[in-house]
């Protein structure tokens, strides 16, 4: 029995997983991303496997509420760096970071960037920072800390070329 579940599971998967990671493709407009929804939807699909009587229609309506979720979350990312970034802007000169920083900041990849002008440009607390980006609190931290030792980097290489 448990064999035969594991064959219909498997072929199932096999059939359409890809046409479902696709389908997500065009949605999400990352392949990354679309593999870990359509991923996720297996997964929740194999925690009911024995009470979802059409599977494909589950998988498609779950892929769709995590693409749902994965659109509000850039959402959310948006307006949250579009505050910090118009909070930093009407700060008062002498409350300016220095311009140097602030290009660094910047150039950070997106992951790194975000927490970076959350936390520090718009003083979020790591917890609040978590919820807007979807994110656990030590994946922030990590990202926190990842940001500040390259710009921690990058700074010192400019010290060392103004010496």
């Amino acid at each position: 029995m448990k064999r035969s579940r594991e064959k219909a599971a498997s072929e199932l998967f096999a059939a359409l997983y890809p046409r479902l990671a696709g389908w997500c493709r065009r949605l999400v407009d990352d392949d990354e991303t679309a593999h870990e929804i359509a991923s996720e939807a297996f997964t929740r699909l194999w925690g009911r496997w024995t009470s979802v009587t059409e599977p494909r229609g589950f998988l498609y309506v779950t892929a769709a509420n995590l693409v749902r979720d994965h659109w509000r979350r850039l959402e959310r990312e948006r307006r949250a760096v579009h505050r910090a970034t118009t909070e930093a802007a009407v700060r008062p000169r002498n409350e300016q970071a220095d311009p140097s920083v602030r290009l660094l900041v910047q150039s950070l990849p997106e992951r790194l960037r975000v927490p970076i002008l959350l936390h520090y440009y718009a003083d979020m607390p790591i917890r609040e920072v978590s919820a807007l980006t979807g994110r656990k609190e030590g994946t922030v931290k990590a990202d926190l800390h990842a940001a500040r030792e390259l710009l921690r980097a990058h700074l010192g290489r400019s010290l060392d070329h103004t010496l």
